[in-house]
């Protein structure tokens, strides 16, 4: 079993807070696993897939009453037929519990779960491994991150596992898409999800999408949001001042793994260029990790300069990140367009670098070059 403190320690602030920790993400991330490495003398663990779990609960107040332990886990909680009802109930009338429910990313949006939950619970997203969390995971490599994906059953794998990517999307569709949005054609929907992957990074113009998918574009937006609600996909809307020269619309699509957006893209062995892709996508996973109350953008203007990353820190002031696998290649043309228009805030050039963070000048700009862990949170 390996470690993931920096999870740990998430829930541990949540039941600070509130009695429910509410642990949330994608099949094969880890969630079980996670449950299961807090410490086994204070943890009362309920797999609630099991047959005769409801019957256990039936009386939930009873239920609570005879649990012993300052910790209770309800593993696959959605499988309970009333699953609000038992939390509030534990919620309510044990307050010296910690309740810690574990699901996929579905159950906010499951028709199960109603606002009787709202105040007692808190979600925390656990994302596939982020880079600096390597170490824990027998020293992967990061290259082997990038290829294989942060899912720990691929992650851990000697080659790049093709039939886990294949198995873990029909698994996705049978027993979350089809399960709670009623979505009856795996073709299709794999056709969509595949094309996305391989589209990863890029802009989204959904009417091009439909056309490429073959399908209609209310279809095409009807199952983007199933996966933006399942965190399949992430999708980043720009930042602008309603300037005619800047993007204002059109969002960036992100798939969820690195290893599933190179099985679509058909990467392996992966070049530098690839890797610079991929690379972005982690550093994504970083802040949406460490910065969870923040709405990242990007930015863009209609002559094609960027920032890969912006973070809006207050009114006045905004952060740009640009991400490097290699820091000498940057270009700081899109970031010194961006400073134009919004001249306060941090700049970072965030790149997997083996020596301390530092300092670079490019014109009048001063620029932070780090790995992730240096971006402020």
């Amino acid at each position: 079993m390996f470690a993931r403190p920096f999870w740990l320690n998430r829930l541990q602030e949540v039941w600070q807070a509130v009695p429910i920790a509410w642990l949330a993400g994608v099949r094969r991330v880890g969630k079980s696993t996670l449950a299961r490495s807090l410490a086994p003398d204070q943890t009362m663990f309920v797999e609630c897939d099991q047959p005769e779990v409801e019957d256990t609960i039936k009386h939930p107040s009873l239920f609570f009453k005879g649990c012993n332990k300052p910790i209770l886990i309800f593993d696959e909680v959605h499988q309970l037929k009333d699953p609000s009802r038992v939390l509030k109930i534990g919620a309510d009338s044990f307050p010296h519990l910690k309740i810690l429910a574990t699901g996929s990313s579905t159950l906010a949006a499951s028709r199960k779960f109603r606002d009787t939950l709202t105040g007692r619970k808190r979600v925390v997203h656990l994302p596939p491994v982020l880079c600096d969390e390597l170490p824990a995971f027998g020293g992967v490599s990061l290259q082997q991150r990038l290829l294989h994906g942060g899912l720990p059953p691929a992650l851990l794998a000697p080659s790049k596992p093709a039939a886990f990517y294949r198995e873990w999307m029909d698994s996705f569709f049978a027993r979350d898409i089809h399960r709670l949005f009623e979505f009856r054609d795996l073709n299709r929907f794999n056709a969509l999800l595949e094309y996305l992957l391989r589209q990863s990074g890029g802009l989204l113009d959904v009417t091009k999408t439909a056309s490429a998918v073959g399908i209609s574009r209310p279809t095409v937006e009807s199952h983007l949001q199933a996966l933006q609600i399942t965190q399949a996909v992430t999708l980043l809307r720009p930042f602008h001042s309603g300037g005619q020269k800047e993007i204002t619309r059109m969002p960036r699509l992100y798939g969820f793994d690195t290893g599933f957006v190179s099985q679509a893209r058909g990467w392996n062995p992966l070049r530098p260029d690839d890797c610079g892709l991929l690379w972005e996508h982690l550093v994504l996973e970083h802040l949406q990790a460490y910065l969870p109350d923040v709405h990242l953008h990007y930015w863009r203007d209609k002559t094609g300069r960027e920032v890969d990353f912006v973070i809006v820190r207050n009114r006045d002031q905004v952060d740009a990140i640009e991400c490097k696998w290699d820091s000498s290649e940057f270009d700081p043309a899109g970031m010194k367009a961006f400073r134009a228009l919004y001249p306060k805030g941090n700049n970072y050039l965030v790149s997997p670098l083996t020596v301390p963070s530092y300092l670079k000048q490019a014109g009048k700009l001063e620029i932070k070059v780090c790995d992730p862990s240096g971006i402020a949170t």
